[in-house]
């Protein structure tokens, strides 16, 4: 029964993801500050770049884990 929950959860989590990919797709200024924050890497040499969106990553950090956490707030035992 476990397994079963689990595996809905994953599915349902892949949908809203998609959603929020394809919504984002449809409207640029969604996405368009991600990449651009500061503290947002980017270091392009002659022959060579390095980009590395250290910011933006722990933006998404802090939104995945506070949506575990309302999920599991809701969902938990």
């Amino acid at each position: 029964m476990e397994l079963s929950k689990t595996l809905i959860l994953i599915g349902f989590s892949f949908v809203v993801a998609g959603l929020i990919v394809w919504a984002a797709q449809r409207t640029p200024w969604v996405y368009s500050w991600f990449g651009n924050l500061p503290g947002d890497l980017r270091i392009e040499g002659e022959r060579t770049s390095l980009y590395a969106p250290i910011t933006s990553m722990i933006v998404v950090s802090i939104v995945v884990s506070a949506l575990g956490w309302l999920v599991q707030r809701l969902f938990g035992r």
